[in-house]
């Protein structure tokens, strides 16, 4: 008997006593005032055995015996011994013709020491965050790659912005994939529109958070690895870097590409879209009528944009930023692509210089000597600048050649990608020098070391 069952049973004797009332007795049991009298009654009747429940020692209908465990086991170790607890039911109900339940199952095998296939982590607790008072007080932006065209399209990728406040697009746009030119157009497009946010809510993507461990001497003496070029923008800008550990953590704007993923993508069906200028051409209007049914006012009216100053070169901040030392032929050289600088009233000969080399996002190329314009080239088609992969321990002797390497973080097959050096810096070796250094000794494919070899003389004709 239990320790409850031998609790009842004095009470009902201090009840045949006369010591207390059936009443006292099923408050003092906790029961009601009926049930106490049934229990009176079974122990008049058999006295303590009439507090066991009657199923007490029975086996359960659907009891598993040993043998059938024995052979669930064994299938579970020989035949099935890959398959997660719900495929292994289901292989047993159709392939065997065992039924039995998923819950078994697990138990059967926690029991007999088979480990689950996947390990699960416990959920983790979450705070839900406040939305900012103020518009422009914190700007979300994410991408989404989804088969925006339907399932006959290959995927691209909507890059948006949203202001935490209000929940209002700020800026939408497609682009082939997730990189960042798209997150440049994002941020030029915001400051020229609506002015200068305070921070950015934003996840750990490589065009916007270095993830390589490779430190230069530079990098190591100032303490930080220098930002990527979308970070450099937002340096030079005065905007917050905030970045997300988990897509929970910026669930609102995760929520939002639910929502368009389900009401964008049937507009762009019912128009029939499959190209990304017109996809781009439906986002104005898709915007306006999105903003105006979904968005919230702000807490408080007062808006926290900061006005662009008058005399700031927004173009030349929300750009791709190389610093490159010129060669001795007075050109600097970005992939295959060669820049000229002509003499000018700074310097008759440019050549070993660092300067800072800009492309526009329309393309357009600027050369800057000491904060001084001195040369400008023709557009040339846009590509994701290569990113820098972590050295690998090697017992040969090391190189005096401080350079990167270089790997594509777009697609690979793209023509005429092109590297930086760090991202901003202007104290390491750039690729304008190899020419004059002995080259590192790399393990790279033939193709990605032709990646930075070859040229063409941008000013005549700059094609990549």
């Amino acid at each position: 008997m239990s320790q409850k069952q031998l609790q009842r049973f004095r009470v009902i004797g201090i009840v045949e006593e006369g010591g207390i009332t059936l009443e006292e007795a099923a408050v003092k049991m906790a029961v009601s005032y009926r049930h106490a009298k049934r229990i009176l009654k079974r122990v008049r009747e058999k006295g303590a055995q009439g507090l066991i429940h009657g199923n007490t020692g029975r086996s359960p209908h659907n009891r598993i015996y040993d043998e059938l465990k024995k052979n669930v086991l064994d299938l579970s170790g020989r035949k099935y011994a890959a398959f997660n607890d719900r495929h292994f039911r289901e292989e047993l109900a159709e392939m065997e013709g065992i039924v039995l339940g998923r819950e078994t199952i697990r138990k059967l095998r926690r029991a007999a020491n088979i480990p689950p296939k996947r390990k699960r982590r416990p959920p983790r607790h979450r705070k839900r965050r406040e939305r900012k008072a103020q518009e422009g007080w914190m700007i979300l932006w994410d991408g989404s790659p989804h088969p925006w065209f339907g399932p006959a399209h290959p995927p691209c990728c909507l890059l948006v912005a949203l202001d935490d406040a209000t929940g209002t697009i700020l800026a939408a746009r497609f682009f082939a994939f997730e990189g960042t030119e798209g997150y440049l157009w994002l941020l030029a497009h915001i400051v020229r529109h609506y002015g200068i946010p305070i921070s950015i809510y934003q996840d750990r993507h490589g065009s916007l958070k270095r993830n390589d461990h490779h430190w230069t001497l530079e990098e190591e003496l100032a303490g930080r690895q220098e930002p990527t070029h979308v970070g450099q923008a937002l340096d030079a800008l005065g905007i917050q870097p905030i970045f997300a550990l988990s897509a929970q953590a910026k669930g609102r704007i995760e929520r939002l590409f639910a929502t368009l993923q389900d009401r964008l993508g049937a507009q762009i069906s019912l128009s029939g879209i499959s190209t990304l200028a017109q996809a781009n051409d439906l986002l104005p209007r898709f915007i306006k009528r999105h903003n105006r049914r979904f968005a919230l006012p702000a807490q408080n009216a007062q808006k926290a944009w900061r006005t662009v100053p008058p005399n700031l070169d927004v173009d030349r901040l929300i750009s791709f930023h190389y610093c490159l030392r010129v060669a001795l032929d007075n050109t600097v050289r970005v992939g295959k692509v060669l820049l000229d600088i002509p003499p000018g009233p700074y310097r008759m000969s440019y050549a070993k210089a660092y300067v800072e080399v800009r492309q526009l996002l329309d393309g357009t190329w600027r050369i800057y000597y000491k904060d001084h314009l001195i040369a400008q080239h023709a557009p040339t088609t846009l590509h994701e600048p290569l990113r820098a992969l972590p050295r690998k321990p090697s017992n040969a002797a090391p190189s005096r050649n401080y350079n990167w390497i270089y790997q594509a973080s777009a697609q690979s097959d793209v023509p005429g990608s092109f590297g930086h050096t760090k991202d901003g810096g202007c104290h390491n070796e750039s690729p304008s020098d190899s020419s004059e250094q002995p080259p590192l000794k790399t393990t790279h494919t033939s193709h990605r070391r032709n990646t930075l070899g070859g040229h063409n003389r941008v000013g005549i004709k700059g094609t990549y």
